[in-house]
């Protein structure tokens, strides 16, 4: 289960803001709880490293990206208002109306996302999608100079929101995808801790993954870690509400247990242990399959230094990229459960190049 120590954590770790790029604040949270039971460190690109059984072999890597979806400042008006631009992938239309926390130098901004009411939009424009420059967001500055001295070009914002437990053990935030990886990820090595097996293990919170096209701070990481295998930790759609067609994005759901993929980058290898433990554990779980890339840091990892036997292990996840995703406690438990005893699985017998 997910302890109360854990939860108050994973709480803090969500409402802390950290946008692609911009990742210091949540990753301190991360680090500052790795370091009651292992070796943490740190790297260029801002990647967090929590490191137990440091003799052990062969090499894990647990890889949770810490970043989330945010917006950054890109013009201020003479009448101070601000113009923003994503930092993500984001639905415009969600941001109508939030109200958003920038990152300033003197501590945080808070403004409100505006757009023309609908009492003003002529008719034949009502039904189309908003843009990000139909949009714009208010401070109260009176003045562009009033807003400088608030915030600077640059400045990245969040929605401004808090953390919420729902009924039937759910929990909802904006960050959770995908602070709820780097949260399983550290999870899962504080259980490997309690009964280290034969691997050295390294859970990693990295960077930039909401904006890696080219990898993020995962393929830098795991140059540096050379590891021989690694479990990568993100959300994926829960398909288990109105709207969604299963023949087209599978059949996870809340409260069904981590995904495992198939195909793609993924190994076989590290896939068997995985279903193999939980199929042993009891451990519920489903099956996604990937036909080309998985779009999450296992396409880094999997090909950094001489390639890496990677396997990506998902929480079922609703509503992704909004003011409001919702993910189940026991899916977190049991993810972080599964990625702990298939740790202890692994020894310096196992063979990455069975097929």
């Amino acid at each position: 289960m997910i302890s109360s120590e854990s939860l108050a954590f994973l709480k803090k770790l969500l409402d802390t803001p950290g946008p692609s790029g911009f990742e210091s604040a949540p990753a301190k949270v991360w680090r500052d709880q790795a370091k009651k039971f292992a070796k943490v460190t740190g790297d260029v690109a801002g990647n967090s490293l929590a490191e137990v059984n440091s003799s052990g072999r062969p090499t894990i890597m647990l890889a949770g990206h810490i970043d989330e979806i945010g917006v950054i400042i890109n013009y201020i008006d003479d009448q101070g208002y601000g113009y923003i631009q994503p930092i993500g992938g984001w639905d415009p239309q969600v941001l109508i109306g939030q109200r958003l926390r920038f990152i300033g130098q003197k501590g945080d901004v808070f403004g409100v996302v505006g757009k023309k009411p609908i009492h003003l939009i002529k008719l034949e424009e009502r039904e189309k999608a908003a843009k990000f420059t139909d949009l714009w967001v208010d401070f109260g500055a009176k003045t562009k100079k009033e807003a400088e001295g608030m915030l600077s070009i640059g400045d990245a914002g969040v929605i401004d929101s808090r953390t919420m437990e729902f009924p039937n053990d759910r929990i909802v935030s904006r960050s959770i995808d995908d602070r709820i990886g780097a949260f399983v990820a550290l999870e899962a090595l504080r259980r490997y801790a309690d009964k280290p097996g034969a691997a050295r293990v390294v859970a990693v919170a990295t960077t930039q993954e909401e904006i890696g096209y080219r990898g993020g701070g995962a393929g830098v990481c795991a140059t540096c870690i050379g590891p021989q295998m690694a479990i990568v930790v993100d959300v994926t759609f829960a398909i288990d509400h109105p709207g969604v067609e299963k023949k087209e994005h599978g059949d996870a759901a809340i409260d069904g247990g981590p995904v495992l993929t198939r195909g793609s980058v993924i190994s076989p290898v590290v896939f068997n242990l995985l279903r193999k433990t939980a199929e042993e554990r009891k451990i519920p779980f489903t099956l996604h399959a990937a036909g080309r890339d998985t779009s999450t840091d296992a396409d880094a990892i999997h090909i950094a230094r001489e390639g890496v036997a990677t396997a990506l292990v998902s929480v079922p996840n609703r509503y992704m990229h909004s003011p409001n995703e919702l993910v189940s406690m026991q899916d977190l438990d049991h993810a972080a459960e599964l990625i702990a005893q298939t740790c202890r699985a692994v020894t310096a017998k196992t063979d990455f190049t069975a097929r």
